[in-house]
């Protein structure tokens, strides 16, 4: 079991530095010019706020989203 959290650890890792990337890329050379990620900032904007929009339900979701985020 301690195996597989390492495994799961270190493919979120790996994908919390590429969605890095990604918003970094996207603001230097614009969302027109990254055919292969897209609108990573855009998206991520729209994610924030739906959750906004959706009030006490959304301030749940956000907050377990950051729960699987933290480190131990």
């Amino acid at each position: 079991m301690d195996q597989i959290k390492t495994i799961v650890s270190t493919v979120t890792e790996v994908f919390i530095a590429l969605l890095a990337l990604a918003i970094v890329a996207s603001l230097l050379v614009g969302a027109d010019n990254m055919a292969f990620l897209g609108d990573v900032a855009g998206n991520i904007t729209q994610l924030v706020a739906s959750l906004g929009e959706a009030g006490l339900p959304g301030l749940i979701a956000l907050g377990i989203i950051l729960m699987l985020f933290r480190k131990d």
